[in-house]
């Protein structure tokens, strides 16, 4: 969805809060919340008409509550009872992906959605919103699917069976290496172990989400990237003169508890009686 928070209907939202909160005092605080004025560069106070204030504790509440009865009641309610078959709506946050096992039914839905989130005063983003055919009867790396940082495609494995397989999407991997770089370069002069304890907190901030089997050629393009620019970063601190050479380098490494890539999805076993 397309600029999600700025387009949120304050009167909407408060007949969708209504279906399940019955007392006028919390009423009137969710209200005020939505009300609160936009401070704008030269002082003046604006007060919105819709959208709800980003950076807000409650606003993911608010957010969530509002798209579930916009997506995810609608689709059930609506859009499933017209579907010649299987149905399914996939969200998260404001990404959110529907799969139909016919392609009538998604083609339908496709044409929907707009009219759909227009009726709240949401639009979809049409850079992010496209039909593709995703089975595993046609597996081909040239069908991948974005979401949620992984991209999606089916491949057959060893022993020819199709599987989904996940890895990290380019763009967030790119995302990813320069955000560290650009702390590495910003914190170069710190004294070695702050530096390693503060470089192995987003080695392993990374690991946890990104750790999912069949990903871990990503995890090392993540690390063997994030090396290089250790390497790149310490070797500058002493001006002209280098630090320490390559072999020297990989010496080190060895030494200190560098956080390395590692799997960390638990893998499901189908337990059959």
């Amino acid at each position: 969805m397309c600029g999600f928070f700025d387009h949120l209907d304050h009167s909407e939202l408060e007949g969708m809060l209504r279906e399940r909160i019955d007392d006028g005092a919390f009423m009137g605080l969710i209200r005020q919340w939505l009300k609160a004025g936009v401070l704008e560069a030269d002082g003046t106070v604006i007060p919105p008409d819709t959208g709800a204030p980003q950076g807000g504790m409650v606003s993911p509440i608010l957010a969530n509550v509002y798209r579930h009865h916009v997506l995810d009641t609608g689709f059930e309610q609506v859009v499933k009872p017209h579907c010649r078959g299987e149905a399914r709506l996939c969200r998260y946050a404001d990404d959110g992906v529907g799969a139909f096992r016919f392609q009538d039914d998604a083609e339908r839905f496709y044409r929907v959605l707009p009219k759909r989130l227009e009726r709240f005063g949401l639009q979809v983003a049409p850079e992010k919103t496209r039909l593709l055919r995703f089975s595993r009867f046609h597996p081909s790396r040239k069908r991948r699917c974005a979401f949620l940082g992984f991209e999606l495609f089916w491949l057959n494995d060893r022993q020819g069976i199709a599987r989904v397989k996940r890895r990290t999407a380019p763009k967030t991997l790119q995302a990813a290496c320069r955000r560290i770089k650009d702390w590495m370069r910003e914190h170069r002069h710190l004294p070695g172990r702050e530096f390693l304890r503060g470089l192995n907190q987003r080695l392993r901030g990374h690991y946890p989400y990104f750790g999912v089997h069949g990903n871990s050629r990503a995890l090392h393009r993540f690390f063997d990237g994030a090396k290089a620019c250790i390497f790149k970063w310490r070797n500058r601190r002493g001006g002209k003169r280098r630090s320490f050479t390559g072999v020297e380098f990989t010496h080190a490494l060895k030494q200190v508890a560098l956080a390395r890539p590692c799997i960390t999805e638990v893998e499901r076993r189908r337990v059959f009686a």
